[in-house]
């Protein structure tokens, strides 16, 4: 899945955000096993454009439309049954930190640089980024970045808990990429569910979750994949006993 406006460091307007949703859509395809997420040009995302915003005739109402648009995108992207990686690079800023946080995994380059970039607008943050931040990074780390507008490096990024890795610029993408194959072959049932449950873990009770947990465990139990892997996994256990 690739951000295509990179002569605007792939911010994101209305027509985009369509764009964007449709990506999705189509990702959702149980073919596909692994998603990976970047962007071209020198930026990830720096978030929603400006410029549109600013020749929009009803700006509220663009941003209202823009903002609800775009987190819809990004609650179907975090909800697909299947791992997803961003491979980030650059600038991430404004609604671009909801994108990546948005996927399970962020490959971050070296030279990247974090930034919430709101206020030096004067706008607050959307698309998820305050609902997220704070389960990243934890609420006083975010509420710094927030108010702040501090800039995070990546290496400062790994260390706060928003990338899982750090790679060099030149090799940033390939590990990305790498990762993702490495996930697509593992199996889809598992990986989507584990998602879930721990996605799904902050809107629940300790006890709703632990019952979900054993659900979907004996679920996956009953799997063909699971099954295989099972009595592969018992069969080299008695191999290496005897």
């Amino acid at each position: 899945m690739v951000l295509d406006r990179p002569d605007l460091s792939n911010s994101i307007d209305l027509a985009a955000a369509s764009l964007f949703a449709e990506a999705v859509a189509e990702a959702s395809d149980a073919e596909i096993r692994a998603v990976v997420v970047r962007g071209e040009g020198k930026r990830f995302c720096a978030g929603g454009d400006v410029t549109s915003m600013v020749n929009a005739e009803d700006r509220s109402a663009y941003l209202k439309q823009l903002a609800g648009d775009l987190d819809r995108a990004l609650q179907e992207l975090s909800a697909l049954e299947k791992p997803v990686v961003a491979a980030v690079h650059g600038a991430v800023a404004g609604a671009g930190l909801g994108l990546m946080l948005s996927c399970d995994l962020v490959v971050a380059a070296r030279s990247t640089k974090f930034v919430m970039a709101y206020a030096g607008v004067g706008l607050t943050p959307d698309c998820g980024v305050s609902y997220l931040l704070p389960r990243a990074v934890g609420q006083q780390r975010a509420l710094e970045l927030a108010l702040t507008d501090r800039t995070l490096s990546a290496d400062e990024a790994y260390e706060w808990g928003m990338v899982t890795i750090v790679a060099d610029d030149v090799q940033v993408l390939d590990k990305a990429q790498e990762i993702a194959q490495r996930l697509a072959e593992s199996p889809p049932f598992a990986m989507a569910q584990a998602k879930r449950l721990l996605r799904s873990s902050w809107h629940t009770s300790r006890e709703d979750s632990g019952a979900d947990e054993a659900r979907t465990i004996a679920r996956a139990s009953a799997t063909e994949e699971a099954g295989n892997r099972i009595a592969s996994f018992v069969g080299r256990s008695e191999t290496r006993g005897a």
